[in-house]
């Protein structure tokens, strides 16, 4: 079947252009002596984080406990958490995972580290962390000079064990050009640095020092300081890192394809593609370089201007060829949040469908036990 068969909307990803991209990031990873731990929230795929491990991945980067549950059950060998989780019933089922896997936790408080000990200390287990360092963000993380406070205060914790320091320099996403995104990378970089300085001056060893985000990673990945990269967006690409110069149309991978179903009005169109396939996200941290919300391939005089929940009202700025019934593909602005708006992926080559991508690791797919 050809794409522009399916019916509409369809969430659908050029396999081609997703290979090149995974590969692509793990060359460079490689090229620079370092370990990639992709963030797998971007695609929440079990069947991509199988093809990031087939290319080098040596280990993931969760930001729920379905994620990191499914993958040690793929037989991924190293998970990290990239937030703090608390809980029983959480921490029961972290303690769980960590029997079939490296499991690494996040922290930047003590008091979920309490809990932590309480629980391992039941079952004589230990387990690794790392400390998470604010690096701009200012959303989790501990300041660098106040990360030895916080390590002197977990040294009583006999089952955890300092691994190493963390930063999400998060705030990138907040760039108008490309001269804030190098601030974002100086700030990544020095960050660690001053953490790094810090812990081993009062004689903390540290062995990982691992950063985030797909608009630094560039070039981050040339530090020598930095030892594990945890981009994840980099698979799809979208919108916003075309805003941000990180990707051009021809490198992102996933489109929504929708159809021109209106255009009554003057000067407009309407999409049978809403909200529930590309969000009200024109960017997480306030990035101001997105026009609409989605790019539409190949049609630089139309801006999808606003969205209902499944229909989308389109802006025409000049000439236009579409009309009623032509199909189209979109760029969502956030490739994440439109992957965890759907079940699968429809995968295709050369404009013909191959495979389904199953979207298996999104938050729901464990029911939990209700007795």
């Amino acid at each position: 079947m050809k794409i522009f068969d399916l019916p509409t909307p369809s969430f659908i990803v050029n396999l081609d252009i997703l290979e090149k991209n995974i590969k692509d990031i793990q060359k460079l990873c490689d090229e620079n002596k370092k370990e990639l731990w992709p963030m797998v929230k971007t695609h929440k795929s079990t069947e991509i984080a199988k093809m990031q491990m087939e290319a080098g991945a040596k280990g993931f980067l969760v930001g729920t406990i379905d994620e990191a549950e499914k993958l040690s059950e793929k037989g991924a060998k190293n998970i990290t958490f990239a937030y703090p989780f608390c809980g029983e019933t959480n921490i029961d089922r972290i303690i769980n995972i960590s029997e079939k896997t490296h499991l690494i936790l996040s922290f930047d408080n003590e008091e979920v580290a309490i809990e932590f000990e309480e629980k391992l200390s039941k079952v004589n287990k230990k387990m690794d962390y790392l400390i998470i360092v604010d690096s701009g963000l200012h959303r989790l993380g501990v300041s660098p000079y106040k990360v030895v406070e916080l390590a002197e205060k977990m040294k009583k914790f006999k089952h955890l064990k300092l691994k190493g320091i963390s930063t999400h320099p998060g705030q990138v996403y907040a760039s108008a050009s490309s001269v804030e995104v190098s601030k974002s990378v100086d700030a990544e970089y020095n960050t660690l640095r001053k953490a790094l300085e810090e812990l081993n001056k009062n004689g903390f060893e540290i062995e990982i020092i691992a950063t985030g985000s797909t608009p630094t990673f560039f070039s981050s990945v040339k530090n020598k300081l930095i030892n594990v990269q945890r981009p994840g967006n980099y698979v799809f690409y979208d919108n916003i890192q075309i805003g941000l110069g990180i990707a051009k149309e021809e490198n992102c991978s996933l489109t929504v394809l929708g159809t021109v179903i209106s255009n009554a009005q003057n000067g407009q169109l309407v999409l049978d593609v809403g909200s529930k396939c590309l969000g009200l996200d024109k960017g997480a941290h306030g990035i101001s370089l997105t026009s609409g919300y989605g790019h539409i391939k190949g049609h630089e005089e139309l801006i999808i201007e606003s969205l209902s929940e499944e229909v989308s009202k389109v802006k025409i700025c000049g000439e236009t060829d579409l009309k009623v019934g032509d199909k189209v593909e979109i760029i969502p602005n956030h490739a994440c949040s439109s992957a965890n708006m759907t079940d699968y992926l429809i995968g295709y080559r050369n404009g013909l469908v191959e495979e389904i991508l199953y979207i298996d690791i999104r938050g729901g797919s464990r029911k939990p036990p209700i007795k």
